[in-house]
């Protein structure tokens, strides 16, 4: 259990996400954090104490040398190795003339890292000095998927502003970063041999506003809206997330959601109709034509230039939201069905996924999608009749858990396959703070209640979602992402005896700080009680 540690000055270091283990030392010491303060590293751990050093620069105004380890230095930070430590676990030791990062690598020494700086915030400052308390924190994560989806298909939101998301994530120890690029409002990546997917698939010439209402709202802005990434584009954010131990995982939606891809390339469609990249939010029938090998190959030539950009060993396809009339009333559609001896709509998507699944695997990644893939019937208009039959989905598959009865997750998981719980009700950033203040999104826990323990390590995960179709702003998007962003990277990060919410929430003054100086716009805690 953790130990509550209080500085000299009385206040506690305000960890977000709070650590597994904190020690504090015997006595009143510190380390002093000054000019003459020096980094000390193996070659492996180069590139994170150049990020240290980097901060401490922005910091003191001074850069603090980087050297190698030495066993009696004094007044350095060190970066060491610890075999015996997991992935991203680390051990953060500060005494009154070193400080001591312990990992078994990269990850490791970035998280201490983050600590570190959270410790360092949480400190007196002296001119151009800092005093730290002496402590000692064993730290780990509860799950090795912790991600942040943002959804740039509605509203295409740009480099600058991913990158600025990217270092709140890596600060909060977030280590997995959910793109949905492509959906009925835009196709938003840059696929060289399909360029009218960008060409006519990322414009829109209006675009439905809320104006209070949401769904029920008829306002059209009569403004365009437009936007994607070039490949190189993508590249540049890949790498920066990769210095901040970030996964990108792309999600290309497949086979409904599909309305941009089609209205760029009208032969993906069922009907074979042209039409318009649509201008309002919603579950639209224009699905892929799953029957026609042309389609197919257009699915594999998307995927290989999106695998080929992305080192993700995840795949994300979608997979939601599948109103099924157009295969219903197509005479391709029923041949197919026919000789392949599918035996409903519901067992056509699965077999169609099935098969993208094959391909994924193939390549050496896993697919990835949201649990729709598994052929239950999710949606109102959905007709009983048309469920799941007799396929099964592909057991490499990692369903992406976010609507249904939860005795539908458990199944998944008594089944067999990993699942990441992002159920809709907890972890959508779209939905207000009276839908889903901050007390309950920081308890939610993605293991599900009575989950017999044999089975908790199949729950690899959560993510919260940013979906977009009513956030047209970065100022709105701040709002909605900050402050609960904080509470599910906790979710993610601290084992369930070691949450405390009043806690999280006196910790969340530091963080403010933060974000007032990045201009991010976050939502003031007031609005727990209803405030504005």
């Amino acid at each position: 259990m953790g130990f509550l540690v209080l500085s000299a000055y009385g206040q506690e270091p305000r960890f977000i996400p709070y650590p597994q283990e904190i020690k504090p030392a015997k006595g009143n010491k510190f380390f002093r954090l000054d000019p003459a303060t020096k980094i000390t590293c193996t070659v492996e751990g180069y590139d994170e104490a150049k990020y240290l050093q980097h901060y401490i620069k922005e910091l003191i105004g001074s850069k603090p040398a980087i050297l190698a380890l030495e066993p009696k230095a004094k007044d350095v930070i060190e970066l060491t190795f610890a075999e015996d430590l997991t992935h991203e676990a680390y051990e953060l030791i500060v005494s009154r003339g070193k400080i001591e990062i312990k990992a078994s690598g990269k990850a490791g020494w970035f998280y201490g890292i983050q600590t570190l700086i959270q410790l360092v915030e949480s400190s007196e400052k002296n001119g151009s000095s800092f005093q730290i308390m002496a402590l000692q924190v064993k730290d780990g994560p509860r799950f090795p998927w912790r991600a942040f989806m943002l959804d740039e298909a509605r509203y295409f939101k740009g480099k600058k502003h991913v990158m600025n998301l990217l270092d709140e994530m890596a600060h909060l120890k977030l280590n997995t970063f959910h793109w949905h690029l492509t959906d009925d409002a835009g196709w938003r990546i840059e696929i060289k041999k399909y360029p009218k997917l960008t060409e006519i698939g990322s414009y829109r010439k209006s675009t439905r506003i809320s104006n209070g209402k949401r769904w029920q709202s008829k306002i059209e802005s009569g403004e365009p809206h437009m936007g994607f990434y070039t490949q190189d584009d993508i590249r540049e954010i890949i790498a920066y997330a990769r210095e901040r131990h970030i996964t990108i995982v792309p999600e290309i939606e497949m086979p409904g959601h599909a309305s941009a891809a089609i209205a760029a390339y009208p032969w993906l469609g069922v009907t074979d109709q042209r039409i318009e990249v649509p201008s309002r939010f919603g579950v639209f029938e224009d699905v892929y034509n799953v029957a026609d090998p042309k389609v197919y190959q257009f699915i594999i030539d998307v995927l290989d230039e999106v695998m080929a950009l992305f080192p993700s060993p995840v795949i994300h396809i979608g997979g939601d939201e599948i109103k099924y009339k157009q295969w219903k009333e197509s005479a391709e559609v029923a041949q197919y069905m026919k000789d392949n001896q599918i035996s409903s709509p519901a067992d056509l998507h699965v077999f169609f996924t099935n098969r993208i699944a094959e391909y994924i695997t193939d390549q050496g990644r896993r697919m990835m999608g949201w649990n729709d893939i598994m052929g239950h019937v999710l949606h109102e208009y959905q007709d009983n009749n048309d469920s799941k039959g007799d396929i099964e989905l592909a057991k490499e598959t990692v369903v992406h858990f976010w609507k249904g009865d939860l005795a539908l997750m458990t199944t998944a998981i008594e089944d067999g396959f990993d699942v990441v719980n992002s159920l809709h009700s907890s972890t959508y950033l779209d939905y207000d703070y009276k839908t889903i203040p901050l007390s309950k999104a920081y308890s939610f826990d993605p293991v599900p209640e009575g989950l017999d323990n044999k089975y908790h390590e199949k729950v690899i995960g959560t993510g919260c979602q940013m979906w977009s179709e009513w956030i047209p702003t970065i100022g709105e998007l701040h709002y909605q992402v900050f402050p609960r962003i904080a509470a599910y990277a906790e979710v993610g990060w601290t084992r369930l005896e070691h949450k405390d919410y009043q806690r999280f929430k006196s910790s969340l003054t530091q963080l403010q700080g933060r974000w007032t100086e990045k201009n991010i716009y976050f939502a003031p805690l007031s609005i727990e009680q209803g405030g504005e």
